[in-house]
């Protein structure tokens, strides 16, 4: 009898999903607020002083910024759909990243063996290419198809943090003969926040760009089968452009099944068909992230 689980399907919407989704409800509308409270306070009494630079500054981040969150919290991450049940979870599939061999893991909750690097998020029961990390602060995972919204939401809010807190600070500063009033006290309010905020966006952003550069990931089940050596670092420069200017493409999982082997549970590989009249090495232009490190599939045996 087969002990192969099928596709799960998929969560129904429950209270504690409730909760989660009014995290990045609560982060729209925190940024609206603060930025509203700026704009109608000390940013208009600076341009009522011929400060024009001001509003030309933190308009565009505002603008950048609260699209990047909006488009974060609805992107797709990079779902790999659930498989077939006639997929074999006792069958082994290995690829080939860069001349190290992987063997892919079979997931139980969406039916296939999982390519290199993807990872099956438990808070939203999906298997997510290249994953990341699950962030909170917008209930989404981080993974191939929007880490580079990502990493435009970190630039774009560390960008307009820092320049609320610096011109609420002139603002307080150019004010200090006059008396306390409303536009002082609105100043103080959007610079403690913005203050608060720098040093773990700065944090964040140092950790990604060096996650970046050496192509690793946060997640740390990714690295567990590296053992010191990671075949998807290609060098800084390179690992940039394969992560924010290399077209996504299609899906990583259809550009990579020719690279795959299958074998017996417990025998030696057995080379997979070559695909006709496309050879391998023509496939790694085409592919984005890890994908672009997909090196020719060997002749010989693993």
């Amino acid at each position: 009898m087969s002990h192969m689980k099928g596709p799960q399907p998929p969560p129904l919407i429950s209270f504690s999903w409730f909760l989660l989704s009014l995290l990045p409800a609560f982060n729209v509308v925190l940024l609206v607020v603060f930025s509203g409270l700026f704009f109608a306070f000390p940013c208009r009494w600076l341009v009522q002083n011929g400060e024009w630079a001001v509003p030309a500054i933190t308009g565009p981040l505002f603008v950048l910024t609260f699209f990047s969150l909006i488009s974060l919290n609805f992107s797709d991450p990079g779902t790999l759909h659930q498989g077939s049940l006639k997929e074999d979870p006792m069958l082994v599939h290995v690829v080939w990243v860069n001349h190290r061999a992987f063997c892919l893991r079979w997931c139980p909750s969406c039916c296939f063996h999982r390519p290199p690097r993807t990872h099956h998020c438990p808070w939203c029961n999906i298997c997510v290419e290249d994953f990341d990390h699950h962030c909170k602060w917008v209930n989404n995972c981080i993974g191939h198809r929007n880490f580079r919204c990502f990493m435009l939401l970190i630039v774009s809010l560390f960008l307009y943090s820092s320049a609320l807190l610096v011109i609420s600070l002139v603002f307080l500063t150019r004010t200090s003969h006059l008396p306390f009033n409303l536009d002082k006290a609105m100043a103080l309010v959007v610079a403690v926040p913005a203050a608060g905020f720098l040093l773990p966006l700065l944090l964040l952003l140092v950790s990604q760009v060096l996650s970046v550069s050496t192509a690793e990931r946060s997640c740390k089940g990714q690295c567990r089968d590296l053992q010191g050596y990671n075949p998807f670092d290609q060098g800084c420069t390179r690992n940039w452009y394969l992560a924010l200017c290399v077209p996504l493409g299609s899906p990583y999982m259809s550009d990579a099944v020719w690279l795959q082997r299958p074998v017996g549970p417990k025998g030696p590989p057995v080379p997979a068909p070559s695909p006709p009249a496309v050879p391998l090495h023509s496939l790694s232009p085409t592919l984005s992230g890890e994908g672009g490190a997909l090196q020719e599939l060997p002749t010989g045996s693993a």
